[in-house]
């Protein structure tokens, strides 16, 4: 079970195969994002990411931790990358591994939908006409977020 900012790229291959090293389960679902061609202000060229060092891996490794317990996990592991990132490459990479898939898919989405909006990183699209825009929280993914902590009370 591990947490990891990076901004070095990572094989997403490698990431599945070493949660599968770390843990046996019978089912494993994995999520990976990547940096999309387009933004409702344009062609995105780049996306260019910050991250408070230290508490970043600190809430990634929360949100993990809440995760098995809360869905059982026997393993997860979550990569996530900073810096200057091109069209197309990878940024996060979020696995859980369980024993059924409910409770593996629902670890999965839970990591995601919390990293989205507990982990302290700031996002700003480079747009091909040359502008940089900074990404705002978007109201669905509060939304997702809010719906877990619903499900708690």
């Amino acid at each position: 079970m591990s947490a990891v900012v990076q901004r070095q790229a990572f094989e997403v291959g490698a990431q599945y195969d070493g949660l599968l090293r770390e843990v046996s389960g019978a089912a494993v679902v994995s999520f990976t994002g990547y940096v999309r061609d387009l933004c409702e202000h344009g062609e995105v060229m780049a996306l260019e990411l910050e991250h408070y060092p230290g508490m970043t891996e600190k809430i990634l490794a929360e949100i993990g931790d809440t995760a098995a317990r809360r869905f059982g996990l026997r393993g997860w592991r979550i990569i996530h990358r900073f810096g200057v990132l091109e069209e197309g490459e990878a940024i996060v990479w979020a696995g859980a591994a369980a024993d059924h898939r409910t409770d593996a898919f629902s670890g999965c989405q839970y990591m995601m939908d919390n990293l989205k909006t507990r982990a302290p990183f700031w996002k700003r699209e480079h747009l091909r006409d040359g502008s940089a825009i900074w990404v705002k929280a978007k109201d669905l993914d509060v939304q997702r977020q809010r719906d877990w902590q619903d499900r708690d009370l």
